[in-house]
């Protein structure tokens, strides 16, 4: 994440209208959907309370080298009292020695920035530190460190120097797209947390990973895969929900993408464990599951990320069962003072936006009040919950079955193994849950579960004349569409004499299928 600063970092080397029927039927519907929301939100607590051992919790990254020198051991008397601290990488004069930055040798840390003390006070006010190793700006240690054996060396010194059990891999640049770096630090990784856990002691190990709205890149899928094949028990994956750049589209703000980046690196997560042989239920994913926004001004100019979107992502967060949230940095946790001038320009040391001192971790902190020191204890086991397959009832389903012999428009939603997904595309014979692991290579988005309680969506009408009415005795092609008892349908094939009535009953006979409410809303849009 040292990106988020590389333009200013210094260290030693943002009339009324009438409700027609449709809107009345939509008011309905959303009154619906929030009364059902709280019993999901009850339903989602009780399948989610037994698989997380420990509470969630937060910890935001603090620059070391920065300047000026953040006081995080101040930190300690805040409810937010414990830190990332960032970042270990390869020693400019020693590939396999680990450094600060690349400026300060452990020691010089010590002498230089009184950083052993400093941490030992945290802790005197019952702190934790995590160490994070990586960056883009310098090299993580396994990308110049080519021998296992120094490389796992090189982990332990800093584990034991500052006596932690939570390390976080921030992997960008060749640090993420090298792979003979990427089978070193898995290998070493491996031999360090089997030989800890023999002599009874935790290691937590997080992979911090960018993202996009559309879940992480294949590097990213590619990293946490050799993790997992090496064996390593990994505490879970944390994404920079940070710097989308082109990825954010059709006007989407930083809090959907964010939210988008969570489900989809859930749902990726879940993919990668079956390849490694294990499967894990959806809570126990979430559990897996870290957040990094970059607070206030991003490097992209128009990204920000505001207070509102900080207290709007961490009830999200904490609603799916996320276990940590984490933010970059503590260090900019500050307004910008009046002598800075263009608040565009990222700074290291404030967020370039109006706020309290350490409000974004007062907001995004909330009911993140566990203790990553006691998060390290977790083992991974499978969930057992996981290889029960769910039968869907299409009485106590809100939109069709899914077929593997039907023929679906873009938009429909469709209901498989107790989820609603809709099409991206028009689509025939490709399976919602397939388990791929990027979105493009599904036409189908996952949009939620099924609520307790749901029943069958009416089907929407539009008015007399906007098609015309079906006939039997009249011959459609391919794509034409009819009114049915003012339901609208659309040919799939050639018909004639088929009634649409039939697909409600035989959705993948009929040759009839009926328009998607959002596609009804286009209409009615252009009449």
């Amino acid at each position: 994440m040292s990106k988020k600063i590389a333009k200013v970092q210094k260290t030693a080397v943002v009339r009324t209208r009438r409700l027609s029927p449709w809107r009345v039927f939509l008011a309905i519907v959303l009154l619906g959907a929030i009364i059902s929301g709280g019993i999901f939100a009850a339903w989602r607590w009780n399948t989610m309370k037994s698989e997380v051992s420990t509470k969630p919790w937060f910890a935001g990254y603090v620059d070391v080298t920065a300047t000026p020198t953040f006081a995080f051991e101040q930190i300690g008397a805040t409810p937010q009292h414990d830190a990332i601290l960032s970042f270990i990488v390869s020693s400019p004069k020693n590939s396999c020695e680990p450094s600060w930055g690349g400026a300060y040798s452990l020691t010089q840390a010590s002498d230089s920035l009184d950083l052993d003390r400093r941490i030992a006070r945290l802790h005197q006010q019952g702190g934790s530190v995590a160490v994070s190793f990586g960056g883009l700006k310098n090299d993580e240690l396994a990308v110049k460190c080519d021998n296992v054996n120094d490389l796992e060396k090189a982990y332990r010194s800093v584990i034991e120097r500052y006596d932690i059990d939570t390390i976080d891999l921030d992997l960008e640049g060749p640090g993420l797209t090298d792979a003979a770096a990427g089978a070193r630090r898995a290998e070493a990784l491996a031999k360090l947390q089997t030989e800890r856990r023999a002599s009874g002691k935790h290691l937590a190990i997080w992979l911090t990973l960018p993202v996009t709205p559309q879940g992480l890149s294949e590097t990213g899928t590619d990293a946490v895969s050799r993790i997992l094949a090496k064996g390593v028990d990994i505490a879970g994956v944390n994404v920079m929900t940070m710097d989308y750049g082109s990825s954010r589209t059709g006007g989407q703000s930083m809090l959907a993408a964010s939210e988008s980046a969570l489900v989809q690196t859930q749902r990726q997560l879940g993919v990668l464990y079956q390849q490694a042989g294990k499967k894990l239920s959806d809570g126990s994913l979430w559990a897996k599951i870290g957040a990094t926004p970059m607070i206030g001004q991003n490097d992209e100019s128009t990204e920000i990320f505001t207070l509102d979107d900080a207290k709007a992502f961490n009830s999200f967060a904490l609603g799916h069962g996320v276990s940590r949230m984490s933010m970059w940095s503590i260090n900019r946790d500050v307004p910008c003072g009046s002598n800075y001038v263009d608040l565009k320009i990222v700074s290291d040391s404030c967020s370039g936006v109006k706020q309290d001192g350490q409000a974004f971790a007062s907001l995004l902190g909330i009911g993140f009040d566990g203790s990553l020191s006691l998060s390290a204890g977790v083992v991974t086991s499978e969930s057992a919950s996981s290889t029960v397959q769910k039968v869907d009832d299409p009485a106590n389903s809100p939109y069709q079955i899914w077929s593997a012999s039907g023929a679906y428009l873009e938009g429909t939603k469709v209901v498989w193994h107790r989820n609603v997904y809709q099409a991206k595309w028009w689509t025939e014979g490709d399976m919602p849950d397939s388990p791929v692991l990027q979105s493009w290579q599904t036409p189908w988005e996952l949009i939620g579960p099924v609520l307790p309680g749901e029943k069958p969506v009416a089907q929407a009408t539009l008015p007399a004349g906007t098609y015309p009415e079906w006939s039997g005795a009249t011959p459609y092609d391919t794509g034409q569409r009819v009114l049915f008892k003012g339901v609208p349908y659309q040919a799939k094939w050639w018909t004639q004499g088929n009634s649409p009535a039939a697909a409600s009953s035989n959705a993948d006979g009929s040759p009839w299928v009926p328009l998607t409410q959002e596609q009804i809303e286009a209409v009615k849009a252009n009449k």
